[in-house]
């Protein structure tokens, strides 16, 4: 808006023009101190451990861990990382006035076939010197990761190239669930979608347990690779990421699946048992060899 080599009309002219003050020019953001940064990280550890907690209990944990912090930063850093509490609060504020909040559609619906029902989620990813957000667009079924889409803002574009990249991929499911986050609501995305002829669901408010299985993909990508690697950046936040869903993906065994993959559920289209089952461990896992070696000292024992 400002021009800085405008010919005629000087800075200070055109920032009064704009009624701006001219320091206003000069300011470049900090971003947050590394001390808050490793706070942050903190705080989505325990709120992944504890989904339920607020700003107070929140306060509360890390006051007994020795971290000094008051409610209000922490409410601000939960407000930041888009961390809200699982818990029936009544509805004090409403939603953006374009943007039409849709009814949940799958309770008590059996959902046990590929693209019957996709989700997509938005979850904080920590990086060296900042964060960035994750989204996914999920087949609800098959559990099978179908895009995805890194950001440093919560901007609703990265969602709906997300959106956009999973239909050009795969088609169009019936129902489309996610939360009532703005990304979401926005008119760019749901407008996508009924475009599309696919049926709206979203969650109720503060129920992230409304959409359990894509939840459950954040805590295992964060403990399983987030949280494992010292990610200084976007391309190395990409990278680990990427090399996370393909392992998830076409590696991964879900016992809910009977013991496939995403993605080879998702390509056989066969219905599923969404009921999760304890899946024995691997043989090379340190778990069964452990277990390997207690059976041969029972059985030198007993013999």
């Amino acid at each position: 808006m400002v021009v800085r080599d405008h010919p005629s009309l000087s800075l200070t002219r055109q920032c009064r023009l704009l009624s701006i003050g001219r320091s206003s020019l000069y300011y470049e953001p900090k971003g947050e101190s590394a001390e808050t940064l490793a706070l942050m990280r903190r705080i989505d550890e325990l709120f992944l451990k504890y989904p339920f907690y607020g700003a107070r209990r929140m306060v509360l944990h890390l006051r007994r861990e020795g971290v000094r912090i008051g409610r209000r930063r922490a409410a601000r850093l939960m407000r930041l990382m888009g961390l809200e509490a699982i818990w029936r609060a009544p509805r004090t504020s409403a939603p953006h006035p374009e943007h039409r909040v849709y009814p949940y559609l799958l309770r008590g619906l059996a959902i046990e076939r590929a693209d019957h029902v996709w989700c997509a989620d938005i979850t904080y990813i920590p990086v060296r010197r900042g964060f960035l957000y994750l989204v996914a667009v999920m087949d609800w079924a098959s559990r099978y990761v179908l895009a995805w889409r890194l950001s440093n803002t919560l901007d609703a574009s990265f969602c709906t190239d997300a959106l956009e990249e999973a239909l050009a991929a795969h088609g169009a499911p019936e129902i489309f669930n996610t939360d009532q986050g703005s990304q979401c609501t926005s008119l760019a995305f749901t407008g996508r979608l009924r475009e599309a002829g696919i049926r709206i669901s979203m969650d109720g408010r503060g129920r992230c347990m409304d959409n359990i299985f894509i939840e459950r993909l954040w805590r295992s990508l964060k403990y399983e690779a987030v949280y494992l690697h010292e990610i200084a950046d976007g391309f190395a936040a990409r990278r680990v990421i990427g090399d996370w869903i393909g392992f998830y993906n076409t590696e991964r065994p879900h016992s809910a699946l009977g013991g496939r993959t995403p993605a080879e559920a998702y390509r056989d289209r066969s219905p599923v048992d969404m009921m999760d089952k304890p899946l024995r461990a691997l043989p090379t896992s340190p778990q069964a060899q452990q277990q390997q070696q207690e059976d041969r000292i029972k059985g030198i024992l007993a013999a």
